[in-house]
């Protein structure tokens, strides 16, 4: 079973396939939550309540995957107390701290900068690889795909805005370090599972971080009522598309490189502003959205490229060696 998972999610054309199908997940996200603050009505100011809602969201995600791990006769609770140590690291991090930086972050800058300053999740994971893997080093390939990539969230999201040159470390900064977060966390995410099951990983680093925002969101002062059938459906989305979005990308980064998955992160921001045109009556047929994805798209090519010119010169040396 774990030769066929590994043979399975290590397929080139099974990974563009799913990291896209987690990224369409991710940027539905984008107009979800919104519509979700509309229907349980939470005002733009009130991180605390944000807080809450991110939290009710994840602990439901978790509980999901835990759940279905459960439902396949294994035990949730069969870990060691290292185990569930490293567990509770992974959650309060990459689902408790990341969001934290995130929500304060996004609240103290425009929507626009936030999206560009979050895309740099990929520019972390891939200069972090470089310097944990032997074997997913930086090449020219991968950081012009890169900045392909990088330019088409510019693009994406050109507005005026962006020609205000201001930073604010509570602002941009905590975007930018809540990109760090995930990208450190995905990483150690990636160590947990050669010897965790995908789903506890997943499903355990959600229900943790979830529970962490809700006390925290609780703490300061949010609320989350108004509960109806839309909002909550709305609810429900947003957990079910969190648990398989983070489960299936988890077990992407388990069998293959961080830099070879980590940069369809870049096609978020462009799902996210596709669908938010769809979901929220904007504009959606604009060129610049058919620039950034093709530039995205280009980005994610070149960077996989590596993948086979790797192969190819691995190959060629086996042949002459064989001589």
């Amino acid at each position: 079973m774990q030769q066929s998972n590994r043979s399975r999610f290590s397929d080139p054309k099974f990974v563009a396939l799913i990291a896209t199908l987690c990224c369409l997940l991710w940027g539905s996200a984008y107009p979800t939550i919104k519509l979700g603050y509309l229907a349980f009505d939470i005002m733009p100011e009130d991180i605390a309540s944000k807080y809450v809602f991110a939290g009710y969201r994840f602990v439901l995600a978790g509980l999901l995957l835990l759940v279905l791990f459960r439902a396949t006769g294994k035990k949730v609770l069969s870990l060691s107390k290292s185990q569930l140590t490293s567990l509770l690291v992974l959650g309060l991090l990459q689902t408790g701290l990341q969001y934290i930086f995130f929500y304060v972050g996004v609240g103290n800058t425009t929507g626009v900068k936030g999206s560009i300053m979050n895309a740099t999740t990929t520019f972390f994971s891939v200069i972090l690889a470089h310097y944990l893997y032997k074997n997913d080093k930086l090449g020219k390939n991968k950081i012009f795909g890169c900045l392909l990539g990088f330019i088409g969230v510019i693009v994406v999201n050109f507005h005026t805005d962006l020609l205000e040159f201001s930073f604010s470390f509570k602002g941009e900064g905590f975007v930018i370090v809540a990109a760090l977060i995930f990208s450190i966390t995905a990483i150690y995410a990636k160590k947990l599972t050669a010897t965790i099951d995908v789903l506890l990983v997943t499903g355990y680093s959600l229900l943790i971080g979830g529970l962490a925002l809700t006390l925290l969101g609780l703490g300061l002062g949010g609320r989350v009522t108004h509960f109806t059938p839309e909002s909550t459906g709305n609810l429900i989305y947003l957990a079910l598309l969190s648990s398989a979005a983070f489960c299936l990308w988890n077990l992407l980064l388990k069998y293959n490189k961080v830099g070879q998955v980590s940069v369809y992160n870049f096609l978020i921001p462009v799902f996210g502003t596709l669908l938010s045109a769809l979901f929220l009556g904007e504009q959606i047929m604009e060129f610049k959205n058919l620039v950034a994805l093709l530039f995205v798209s280009l980005g994610i090519y070149m960077v996989n490229r590596t993948r086979k010119e790797v192969i190819v010169s691995q190959s060629s040396e086996a042949l002459r060696s064989s001589r």
